[in-house]
């Protein structure tokens, strides 16, 4: 099992999540992060960093997003690893609450 970046970090990007992965297996969007699910080792340390609540375990991903599963797999093998915490995307205050943000993604 895997974890999984979903909705919640669309355009809000924190990376809080970034600085306390021990194997380095988050990659860098212009407005998302995922997780390279080949070098997650489940250790479960982002889950609790992320603010919005945007990481799940893979088997526990809410039915409305599961396509973020696939997602995270497929931009992992293009973006580029971050290692180090930035700050969030200027506007991450009004879109951390909203929902159904899968079209808002920037590839």
């Amino acid at each position: 099992m895997t974890y999984v970046v979903t909705d919640a970090c669309v355009k809000c990007k924190y990376t809080d999540c970034v600085d306390v992965c021990p194997v380095d297996c988050f990659r860098e969007g212009p407005n998302f992060l995922v997780i390279d699910p080949d070098e997650c080792i489940d250790c479960t340390l982002c889950v609790a960093e992320c603010p919005v609540e945007a990481i799940y375990a893979e088997d526990d991903v809410p039915a409305d997003m599961q396509e973020y599963i696939a997602l995270n797999a497929e931009l992992s093998r293009t973006w580029t690893p971050i290692v180090e915490k930035k700050d969030p995307l200027p506007d991450h205050e009004t879109w951390a609450g909203v929902t159904g943000k899968l079209d808002q993604i920037e590839r």
